[in-house]
């Protein structure tokens, strides 16, 4: 039998989920926002990607703390999902997060605005923490919704919708640096979190009844985190998903300097080049949710996934060191890279919330908060390494994958056999 949940028997019958049928029950237009709020992060994060090395020349500064108002969204975003997380699970799912989403219009608009790298990266901050609402609230709404297979499933439908924003906001960036400059960027991104503010006031209705709130305040919320940490299934979903998004974020962070100084790509050919290695990420989700699940044990899946992550790392440092590929070669390696987080996330971010039905906000801001966490630690340790290789980044996105890989197997332990709730 598998082992329960302690954050799950710590709750009250009273709080059980409520049964909801598939998913035609939500309609096309909440799931487009719903989408659209989990695509948040990457839109903030992606789209300014095309301008990092113009924000350099801007604003007088160095390529390392350019780097850094990546890391510094990062940052708040991890936070803020610590924050919004448990305030979901007390307050319900939409008073935080219009909130949030009101504070991300204003601060993204500011960041537009500054003229100190300093106050960029402050700003980036303050984006990263209200733009966490959406994130992590999104996902809690899901599991309200929706359980087991179904969730899981539901989950790579929203990855289809979210996908499509890192897939096309580096493109977008790039395209509108013909017309504008990384501030006009800035705007573009206010105006897009604006419309999604309107469409989330009309659209999403609250999914979280008071009598299935949570009133402990902070000692209950210590209290769950520490419940959730000590499941050892729970956490090994939780870092072998952390773990696998440091890769991919080795490459968000790397890859505007190798395309672009490395290889003396333009801001365009480089947008192309991140929309192709998304579609790696949004395809391989999607067979993996609608062709995979379901049929196979979800643990041999994720197992075929964080060791397909492993040798695309080693294949990458192989690329820079030995093979010295050209760029082509490095595509096609980040394209199976970011194809295997997409047949490792929706089994993994199902399972993990299927372990805390009575705190799905809480357990959400758990996955999110690390998994930022190490997404901003991976810029940092790729820019220690320097921008006149492609090893830093190849070397990072292997580190990372060998830990998503080692976290999975010894906590999961995926020979053992255990009732597959994705299956049933």
């Amino acid at each position: 039998m598998p082992e329960p949940s302690p954050a799950a028997t710590a709750a009250p019958t009273a709080t059980t989920a409520i049964p909801m049928p598939a998913v035609q029950r939500v309609g096309l237009l909440l799931t487009l926002v719903l989408g659209s709020l989990s695509a948040l992060a990457p839109l903030s994060m992606d789209m300014y990607l095309p301008s990092l090395p113009r924000i350099t020349v801007g604003l007088h500064t160095s390529d390392t703390l350019v780097q850094l108002t990546l890391t510094a969204c990062l940052v708040g975003l991890a936070l803020g999902q610590l924050v919004a997380g448990p305030l979901s699970d007390a307050l319900g799912r939409r008073r935080p997060l219009l909130i949030g989403l009101a504070l991300y219009v204003l601060s993204t608009a500011v960041c537009a605005f500054a003229t100190d790298v300093r106050v960029l990266i402050a700003c980036r901050v303050v984006q990263g923490l209200s733009g966490a609402a959406g994130i992590v609230i999104s996902r809690a709404v899901v599991r309200d919704l929706f359980d087991g297979l179904a969730a899981a499933r539901f989950a790579s439908t929203l990855m289809l919708v979210s996908g499509a924003a890192p897939l096309l906001a580096p493109v977008l960036g790039g395209q509108l640096l013909r017309f504008t400059s990384w501030r006009g960027v800035f705007m573009v991104l206010a105006g897009l979190g604006l419309v999604i503010l309107l469409a989330s006031a009309v659209l999403v209705r609250e999914t979280l009844p008071a009598a299935r709130r949570r009133r402990g305040g902070l000692p209950d919320t210590l209290r769950t985190f520490r419940g959730l940490l000590a499941d050892r299934l729970f956490s090994g979903y939780l870092l072998s998903i952390a773990f696998g998004f440091g890769a991919l974020f080795a490459f968000i962070a790397a890859s505007p300097y190798v395309v672009q100084d490395l290889y003396h790509g333009s801001a365009q050919t480089y947008s192309l080049l991140f929309a192709l290695v998304e579609t790696g990420l949004v395809g391989m989700s999607q067979v993996t949710g609608r062709l995979l699940l379901g049929r196979f044990p979800s643990h041999r899946i994720q197992l075929a996934g964080v060791l397909m992550l492993t040798l695309s790392g080693a294949v990458l440092v192989l690329m820079a060191t030995v093979w010295h590929a050209g760029l082509t070669g490095l595509t096609a390696g980040l394209f199976v890279m970011a194809g295997s987080l997409g047949v490792v996330t929706p089994p993994s971010s199902a399972l993990a919330l299927q372990r805390a039905p009575h705190a799905a906000g809480t357990a959400s801001a758990l996955l999110g908060t690390l998994q930022f966490l190490t997404g901003a630690i991976a810029p940092a340790l790729v820019g220690l390494g320097g921008q006149d290789s492609a090893l830093p980044m190849a070397a990072v996105i292997l580190g990372s994958a060998l830990l998503a890989l080692g976290s999975f197997v010894l906590l999961c332990r995926p020979w053992q056999s255990v009732p597959d709730p994705l299956r049933t």
